[in-house]
């Protein structure tokens, strides 16, 4: 009897055993469908991020490209701004060599006036007191030099400032 005890231990021992392999297969089973499941969803999770980000880079892209048209906008018009006052200081600076010029003239017109008093028989005084009172301009006025010569700066030249005169 002995004999068929240890059989049936014998064979129980190998259901149980058998058994228990089904169960542990079936455990490592259920854990390796836990994980692919894990993965997979870490996986989605990971494609979502990556998505998410490439959409933040897009936009920042798009962004960045409308600003850098603003600015090569505004660059343009600036330049173009810079342009018209760089010709515009151009043409004040041929203004003032012309001024300048007409000045020397009109102070070298002076002082030939104020050089010359006397020199045409007329008297300056009454020349003077005559140009005060009547202070009308006909032609037969503009042919006698020595009466505006009354209106002479005392000997001194006409001056022009000296931050107006840039070259």
């Amino acid at each position: 009897m002995a004999t068929s005890r240890s059989g049936s231990s014998s064979s129980s021992t190998a259901l149980r055993s058998s058994s228990s392999d089904e169960e542990f297969q079936h455990i490592l089973n259920e854990r390796k469908r836990k994980r692919m499941v894990s993965n997979r969803e870490a996986a989605r999770r990971s494609r979502m991020r990556k998505q998410k980000q490439l959409d933040d880079l897009m936009g920042q892209v798009s962004r960045l490209t409308d600003e850098s048209h603003r600015i090569l906008t505004s660059i343009n018009i600036t330049g173009q701004l810079y342009l018209n006052i760089e010709a515009e200081n151009s043409v004040l600076r041929a203004q003032i060599t012309e001024l300048s010029t007409r000045l020397q003239s009109l102070n070298e017109i002076v002082g030939f006036i104020n050089s010359s008093n006397g020199v045409f028989g007329y008297d300056h005084h009454d020349d003077c007191e005559a140009a005060h009172h009547h202070l009308q301009v006909d032609d037969d006025s503009l042919m006698n030099i020595n009466q505006w010569s009354c209106f002479s700066v005392n000997h001194h030249p006409i001056l022009a400032p000296a931050d107006t005169i840039m070259y």
